[in-house]
């Protein structure tokens, strides 16, 4: 057994069945190419290496094929790989990856010039209308060579899709692993949710009780940040409106920050919210707000009581300000016995289309229950891990909106 098919911590089946082509050329980035192949089986898909020959000096072909299990295509032979992996053939690769990407190489792609087994791959799977993803790497003053930015934008117009590197100081970089990964996905799922505006508001919200103490829960905002991940995959144009949570927000992943309440209801005014088509609300927002002390209470003073008033509703303000909007919101119940009439009133109150409830209880773990109604009542439960309850919801969500 090849030690790429014994790859262990598999991440999950998103690109089962999935064949990726990983072109390789000669940028110092090259030597990341290792590490991302893995990555890319861990998810659950095949790589066919392709290397220029500038490629094989930067990271040598026996790493790629220690890596991916196949032999580094570099010269293209009697077999003609090319047309077998990304001509017009009945089981052709799902997609070709350049990355990364010189600008010598995209400047040859941009005029069909086919040189290398990288070029000639690329020009026979746009060709074959594969689907190919860019990634830049280079010296900065070559990325923003004029005719290398023209060559960019000439791409871009033949439905290439180009990374954006990550500019640090005089280098243009390889974005990292997760987000070209995550664009993978996008590009090879079925777009279900294609150039579809969704906002996702999670994370739980922060009020302040004196300088120092705050009143917040233990909502950890996992389920916001998987149901935006999910969104994207699907072809979404995602925004996440984050709370104060402790989870990491993919970098690819368009997002603002909240804390009270009041930060929310500011983003609600600043951004242009009616352009949505979806918007899910499962942010714990707190239902009380303290009324603030100036300073720091002093620890000793015995029985101190705060004051609390009741919260602005968030629902009702976004409502209306997107009307035509498919608007999910979350309702969280310590009881199960609750959650039926609490779902359907908040339904009924606020004219929702759905409303997915679940118990306190899953606040801070990978697993959840979730109970999906309409107007009508209950339409789904699910038992999962959060993962693959956002797909769940994302899809049900596609049906009962008719998306």
């Amino acid at each position: 057994m090849h030690p790429a098919d014994e790859i262990k911590g598999v991440k999950s089946s998103i690109l089962k069945n999935k064949r990726i082509i990983l072109a390789v050329t000669g940028s110092i980035a090259a030597v990341e190419t290792v590490k991302l192949a893995r990555e890319l089986i861990r998810h659950g898909a095949e790589i066919i290496p392709v290397m220029t020959d500038s490629a094989t000096k930067i990271v040598h072909p026996d790493a790629l094929w220690f890596a991916t299990g196949k032999k580094p295509i570099i010269n293209l032979t009697g077999e003609t790989e090319h047309v077998k992996y990304a001509g017009k053939t009945k089981k052709p690769a799902d997609l070709i990856l350049i990355c990364p990407c010189t600008a010598n190489t995209i400047s040859k792609i941009a005029h069909a010039i086919d040189d290398t087994a990288v070029t000639t791959f690329a020009t026979t799977a746009i060709g074959s209308k594969i689907p190919v993803i860019i990634v830049p790497a280079m010296h900065l003053s070559m990325y923003d060579h004029k005719i290398v930015q023209e060559n960019i934008k000439k791409l871009k117009k033949n439905n290439i899709k180009i990374l954006a590197p990550r500019i640090d100081k005089n280098k243009a970089k390889m974005p990292e692993i997760d987000e070209i990964i995550a664009y993978i996905i996008r590009q090879t799922n079925k777009q279900s949710l294609k150039n579809k505006k969704i906002l996702i508001i999670g994370g739980p919200s922060v009020e302040e009780i004196d300088d120092i103490r705050i009143l917040t829960n233990k909502s950890s905002g996992k389920t916001a940040i998987t149901i935006a991940k999910n969104a994207f995959f699907k072809g979404a144009v995602t925004t996440l409106w984050y709370g104060r949570g402790k989870e990491k927000i993919p970098t690819w992943i368009d997002s603002r920050e909240f804390f009270s309440i009041k930060n929310l209801l500011d983003l609600v005014k600043t951004d242009n919210i009616k352009n949505f088509d979806i918007i899910i609300n499962c942010a714990a927002l707190s239902d009380y707000i303290p009324e603030k002390q100036k300073g720091k209470i002093s620890s000793g003073e015995k029985n101190k009581k705060l004051v609390l008033k009741n919260a602005t509703k968030v629902i009702p303000i976004i409502k209306k300000k997107a009307p035509k909007a498919c608007f999910i919101a979350f309702k969280a119940e310590s009881e199960k016995q609750n959650l039926k009439k609490a779902s359907i009133n908040l339904i009924k109150k606020y004219d929702l289309n759905l409303v997915i409830a679940n118990l306190t209880a899953g606040f801070e773990s990978d697993k959840n229950e979730i109970w999906i109604y309409n107007k009508k009542g209950l339409i789904a439960n699910k038992k999962d891990k959060k993962e693959k309850l956002a797909d769940f919801i994302l899809n049900t969500i596609i049906k009962e909106c008719k998306i």
